[in-house]
């Protein structure tokens, strides 16, 4: 009697038979290249990876641009289910697709500098911002794509949190929904703003999401490195837009001398 087949985590069949459509999606999508993927995990799967998860403690490094988010690089260690998501999303089979989609060759950084597990509590925001655009230590690598995976069950539209992405050239801007099983695919480039708005979630549950990023190799770079660029709101403080204005510089500055925390964080 043959073996019964276990599902993958990620649900490959569904992505690799709908190939065609999903790009179009990503290339035509305002303000600019975006996609979104409901059910992207197998759902028993992915809940008892939510299970797993525990409060975390380990505070974000972005200083006075996020409010009350925590993270976790290695996320991969809390248990099964989020080990086979870890390897599932650095596969080869995933790289073929998300380059399908893109048409772009890439790959997600099998290490995951700088992503991981990321848990907003209460009244947490994040900046819109520009991340980081070469990687800490391959520098030929340039980032290409952000994959968000959100792990936020039984989300509603008034918990907030959800996704802002707007075009830098043109001010064009939007907001993603951000509930359970969802994945976003968002490209980065110089002018890609993203981030979220002060949450609202009941006591208790907090905006989770887990983040990847893909890279193409480049043979020579096609812009000047950068750290994560902020763009506070109008009504920020006059100290807050001044450190986002330096922050550039006074990150590189510190990386050179101690060491890039980001080359740290897999």
């Amino acid at each position: 009697m043959e073996a019964a087949k276990i599902a993958p985590m990620i649900n490959f069949e569904y992505l690799e038979n709908h190939l065609d459509d999903l790009r179009l999606k990503y290339l035509t999508a305002r303000p600019f290249p975006h996609l979104i993927i409901d059910a992207f995990c197998e759902e028993e799967k992915l809940l008892k990876a939510h299970k797993s998860i525990p409060e975390l403690n380990n505070k974000s490094r972005d200083y006075s641009f996020a409010n009350n988010k925590f993270e976790k690089s290695n996320y991969k260690e809390l248990g099964p289910e989020l080990n086979e998501l870890y390897n599932d999303l650095s596969s080869e089979r995933f790289n073929k697709i998300i380059s399908y989609i893109t048409s772009k060759s890439i790959f997600v950084d099998p290490k995951n500098h700088g992503g991981g597990l990321h848990q907003g509590k209460k009244n947490s925001f994040l900046d819109m911002h520009l991340d980081f655009n070469y990687h800490p230590i391959n520098k030929n690598w340039y980032r290409e794509l952000n994959l968000l995976l959100y792990l936020n069950k039984n989300w509603k539209p008034e918990y907030k949190g959800g996704l802002k992405i707007c075009d830098l050239r043109t001010g064009e801007e939007t907001e993603l929904d951000v509930p359970f099983n969802r994945l976003i695919i968002q490209q980065c480039a110089p002018y890609t703003l993203h981030g979220y708005d002060m949450t609202n979630f009941p006591e208790g549950s907090y905006r989770t999401s887990i983040a990847t990023y893909a890279y193409q190799i480049h043979k020579k770079l096609i812009e000047k490195p950068r750290t994560t660029d902020w763009f506070p709101k109008e009504d920020a403080s006059f100290l807050k837009k001044q450190f986002a204005k330096n922050y550039n510089f006074l990150v590189q500055t510190k990386n050179k001398l101690f060491g890039s925390n980001t080359a740290k964080n897999q």
